[in-house]
């Protein structure tokens, strides 16, 4: 007697002996039963779905999990961005995630003098398997000051409007220039961190990177980076060196020994050669700026009010605040990074470019133009 499993197997065998038999025989038959068809049938089920609607099977996608490196220092990216900059947010941010950060998942942290909205929002966090946090800043570290004379700012910025100087007539443009000398490491998201690094909406990363920078920074005890040098407008900070030396002259014992003073000035601190890091790229550390010495330097500068009176901007403020309190070997250049900030670039050469795959011509890296100050700072660690 035939027990219910051995039936079930003669079923089977019989089966698949017939589909042997007649696939080899008939030819239609053979075609619908084949795997392509099958493939077919499965991801066209119906005639109205266009085909390029239907998602590519997994079989097709290669899968890349990247796991972040296990020792990452305290870091973020720190985007200071309004609502409006949405595409050239996520420009930058896309080339900083392929570049890097796809690799070692850092943060991001972005700053809005209001909420940032849910487009916004949603656009940012599809590009990107990091933590991103939004935050607001607080009118107070924003708006410009009750105790600056409006008449007189007005009258600077209308003079400033005659002279054709770029954003002379921008009070928006002050409130940032001065938020980002004096406000952002304050805030509440960044306070976990110990270094950030700037990034600013439409510009473009050349190259690949495949080191950590920030831990770079930390290990070598690197306090603050750039990647390009030029001069400031003089008609931005006509009083700023005025300011900077009355508090060198009250605040000796906050000055650092071996630092970059000759890369600011050309006759030892008397006047100012305008020469500052481009702060759009900076990544640096935020003890940095939370310290003694650079807070009682901005408030000192911010009680001159020439953020509103003059037209000073973070970079030279930065890069004055650096060159200062630290010492000449903890400002770095990231000669591997290739960045570019319309109308400027740096672009690595030799071995650089060829392992960071740049793609841009090291021909026409801002680095050694007549109107770079990339020399200035070579200048400090040369014997001559």
């Amino acid at each position: 007697m035939m027990t219910p499993m051995r039936y079930a197997l003669v079923v089977l065998a019989t089966v698949i002996g017939l589909h042997i038999v007649v696939s080899y025989s008939s030819d239609g038959y053979r075609r619908i039963v084949s795997l392509a068809n099958l493939k077919k049938q499965v991801f066209h089920p119906s005639p109205d779905i266009p085909p390029y609607k239907l998602s590519i099977p997994d079989e097709y996608r290669i899968h890349t999990n990247w796991t972040a490196p296990e020792r990452r220092a305290s870091a973020a990216f720190v985007f200071l961005a309004r609502n409006g900059d949405i595409n050239g947010v996520v420009s930058s941010m896309k080339q900083m995630e392929d570049r890097f950060n796809k690799k070692f998942r850092y943060p991001y942290v972005f700053l809005n003098e209001v909420h940032f909205d849910e487009a916004f929002k949603e656009r940012v966090l599809e590009l990107t398997d990091a933590d991103v946090q939004f935050g607001l800043i607080p009118p107070e570290h924003w708006n410009q000051p009750p105790e600056i004379d409006e008449k007189k700012a007005t009258e600077a910025r209308e003079q400033m409007v005659r002279n054709r100087v770029i954003y002379g007539g921008s009070v928006p443009y002050r409130n940032m220039c001065r938020y980002n000398s004096g406000f952002f490491y304050r805030h509440e998201l960044l306070k976990p961190f110990k270094y950030y690094w700037r990034v600013e909406p439409g510009v473009t990363y050349f190259c690949d990177l495949d080191y950590d920078p920030f831990l770079f920074m930390q290990d070598n005890d690197k306090l603050y980076s750039f990647t390009l040098a030029l001069p400031e407008y003089v008609a931005t900070v006509p009083t700023l060196w005025d300011e900077v030396k009355a508090f060198m002259a009250n605040n000796t014992d906050l000055i650092a020994r071996d630092n970059a003073m000759d890369f600011l000035s050309n006759d030892g601190g008397l006047t100012y050669n305008l020469c500052h890091f481009w702060s759009n790229f900076e990544i640096a550390s935020l003890d940095l700026w939370r310290g003694e010495a650079y807070s009682k330097f901005f408030d000192h500068l911010d009680k001159a009010g020439g953020f509103y009176y003059e037209r000073w901007g973070d970079a030279p403020v930065h890069s004055i605040g650096a060159a200062l309190f630290a010492r000449k070997d903890q400002i770095h250049f990231f000669d591997d990074i290739g960045y570019r900030h319309e109308p400027y670039q740096h672009c690595p050469k030799g071995e650089s470019h060829k392992r960071g795959k740049c793609y841009c011509d090291s021909n026409q890296s801002f680095d050694y133009h007549y109107y770079s100050c990339k020399k200035k700072f070579d200048q400090l660690f040369s014997s001559s």
